[in-house]
């Protein structure tokens, strides 16, 4: 469902499931966001007309709260795949944010409902720089598909090549959640070798051991220490 402006397509597309029935896959785009959220509460900027901003509903079968890690790999990877047919260099920064080499160049918002001790609906809200040039926020080195490949790209076929990815992966949430895994860890970035982290209490090099089902991130210190973080308790430095 293509709306020409919104506020958020995530905020909206939570209004209309508390309205109505709304199926598996249904889609909520537009050119132009003028309140998009971002991760950490940040804004999300775009030049009206040149992204593609879109939310997309997911009912996932009988995930736990252990594993709803699974649907942001099942984005990130679908984003990633979607990038890597126009481009090369495409990864994923932990939990997941898709980078173009050291630039962003999609953000990816996950929200669920929650029915118990099981994920009801996931609300997929993701935001890809296609046609931007001209950056203004103070957002980390962002980048865009045209300034990557020189040329103007069409949105809603990008739309189209997304939606169809998603589908890709989303079933091997129940066939082959170990190779979603191990997928995401491939396309993971700067994976190899060791780099500068910094938590609550410094800074420290580590590398990339795995990332668990609940969304851990697992490092391995040059001492040998295994250290866990969650969402927002880590972050690499370089």
């Amino acid at each position: 469902m293509f709306v020409a402006k919104i506020d958020s397509t995530n905020s909206a597309l939570s209004s209309m499931l508390q309205e109505q029935a709304l199926p598996d896959g249904f889609t909520l785009y537009t050119y132009h966001q003028t309140q998009g959220r971002g991760q950490r509460g940040n804004h999300w900027e775009s030049e009206p007309g040149k992204n593609l901003l879109l939310s997309l509903l997911i009912r996932p079968i009988e995930l736990t709260i252990d594993q709803n890690f699974l649907l942001s790999e099942v984005v990130a990877l679908a984003v990633k795949k979607t990038l890597d047919q126009h481009c090369n260099d495409i990864s994923i920064k932990w939990p997941n944010d898709i980078y173009w080499k050291d630039k962003k160049i999609a953000g990816i918002l996950i929200e669920n409902t929650w029915m118990g001790k099981y994920v009801n609906t996931c609300i997929a809200g993701i935001g890809l720089n296609i046609n931007q040039t001209h950056f203004h926020s103070d957002a980390p080195n962002p980048i865009s598909l045209k300034q990557i490949t020189g040329k103007e790209h069409i949105q809603e076929n990008i739309l189209k090549e997304l939606q169809q990815n998603i589908a890709f992966y989303r079933k091997y949430l129940q066939t082959a959640p170990e190779k979603l895994q191990k997928n995401y860890h491939e396309a993971l970035y700067r994976k190899e070798g060791f780099h500068r982290y910094e938590d609550k209490d410094g800074t420290f090099s580590a590398k990339i051991k795995e990332v668990k089902p609940d969304g851990q991130l697992l490092l391995l210190t040059t001492n040998k220490e295994e250290k866990g973080y969650y969402f927002k308790e880590v972050k690499i430095v370089s």
